[in-house]
């Protein structure tokens, strides 16, 4: 018999003995309860938990198997897995009727299920960010073995070289090892970012106003989807805007100005990667701001400030601490976008304080290591995730500067005390 087989025949034989749980204790409860004995729940309630008791374990054996068979290596027999399952199944269901009595709290035990199961849920998000932690930070120090440290923070030069070729014992005589200094990398994903941000947050936070405070009804009601299509818009279509339309036409501007400007310029990028985040702050501007309860505009309007004084000396202040965590996700999206960078700016590691040359991103260098025929022991295809590590701490010291400024705020625009 085939896996696929022995799969549904325990899917359906674990439905049966489900179905019987569920009857059996039913049963058993209504028949207690019928002979005038009062009980902590009802009997569908402990019917429940009799199925739970039959499907949790059994379950629970599977997962469990199959975690050791994918991750460890082990050889178990699925046949044998399953109907050890199945065996755990039978077992469960025996006990959960024996626990159908008046004393037994069945609601209370499946809301402690529910519980943990949420708790698992939430834990899920926890454990998935150490693993992608873990597996960069072990890749990152195989790495800094191969290169320096000190050179990859302070160094100025980016130049992978030969040292793929090398790795594959391919190199030829003479030829130099690879540059790995990230300067011009980060100073790339700055500018870009810089930029973006320039365009996403007045224009998000103008719109999310003007839609919360000024708007009518109608048109608040056509213009926010309107306004949120653009993050849907896949970020291919984005590069070929800016590549195509938004390049040319910076270059002619700065021409205009007797500047000279390439058409891989950074300019091109940051501003369609502002226009691709702003839906990321109007949208959680428009949700936070609406939140602040409307007696504080009735208060401040009843004091005589205009609609204007209003929202800059009382909605905004109370809104603030949502709208700091609109713009740093909204930062935190700009600095992992890679394919508007490929498309517009280039992948030439750069550095310079003039926008309107070209350069690259800490993203756009890891997708170029990681792709192509490179020997994966080499210090190229490693330094991928050297950038992936700095860059995760880049963003996680933006996101714990956030925390700090948003308890800040919070406490000093306190809603429930203005």
């Amino acid at each position: 018999m085939q896996t696929n087989q022995i799969f549904l025949l325990f899917c359906g034989i674990l439905l049966l003995l489900g179905l019987v749980a569920f009857f059996l204790g039913r049963a058993k409860a209504a028949r207690v309860r019928g002979a005038g004995i009062s009980m902590y729940a009802q009997p569908d309630q402990y019917a429940w938990f009799t199925v739970l008791s039959t499907a949790g374990p059994a379950l629970m054996v599977g997962a469990i198997g199959a975690f050791v068979m994918l991750l460890l290596g082990a050889e178990i027999p699925t046949f044998y897995l399953l109907s050890g399952s199945l065996v755990v199944a039978a077992v469960g269901l025996a006990v959960g009727v024996m626990q159908v009595r008046p004393e037994f709290h069945a609601r209370q035990a499946i809301e402690h299920v529910i519980r943990l199961l949420l708790a698992g849920a939430a834990l899920i998000s926890i454990f998935t960010t150490f693993g992608i932690l873990f597996s960069i930070i072990f890749e990152a120090l195989r790495f800094f073995q191969k290169e320096s440290l000190w050179e990859f923070i302070t160094g100025t030069t980016w130049s992978p070289g030969a040292s793929f070729l090398e790795a594959a014992g391919r190199a030829e005589e003479g030829s130099g090892g690879g540059q790995f200094g990230s300067i011009p990398l980060f100073a790339g994903t700055m500018m870009i970012t810089l930029i973006a941000m320039l365009v996403a947050i007045p224009i998000g936070l103008m719109s999310s106003i003007y839609m919360s405070e000024f708007a009518p009804h109608r048109v608040r009601g056509i213009a926010k989807p309107m306004l949120e299509i653009l993050a849907g818009i896949p970020t291919v279509v984005y590069g070929f805007f800016a590549a195509i339309t938004v390049a040319p036409i910076i270059v002619d501007v700065a021409g205009f100005f007797g500047l000279d400007a390439a058409y891989n310029n950074a300019v091109a990028p940051g501003m369609v990667m502002g226009i691709m985040i702003i839906p990321f702050i109007s949208s959680l501007s428009d949700d936070v701001i609406n939140s602040v309860p409307d007696s504080l505009r009735q208060g401040a309007l009843a004091l005589g400030m205009t609609n204007s004084e209003t929202i800059k000396h009382v909605v905004l202040p109370a809104a603030l601490p949502g709208i700091i965590s609109a713009s740093l996700l909204a930062v935190s999206r700009a600095l992992g976008e890679t394919m508007i960078v490929v498309m517009a700016a280039g992948m030439r590691p750069n550095l310079t304080a003039n926008p309107l040359e070209d350069m690259t991103t800490v993203t756009v260098s890891i997708v170029a290591a990681l792709t192509g025929d490179q020997e994966f022991e080499s210090s190229a295809t490693l330094s991928a995730f050297a950038l992936g590590l700095a860059l995760f701490v880049v963003t996680l010291t933006l996101n714990i500067v956030s925390v700090v400024m948003i308890r800040r705020f919070r406490e000093k625009y306190r809603i429930n005390d203005l």
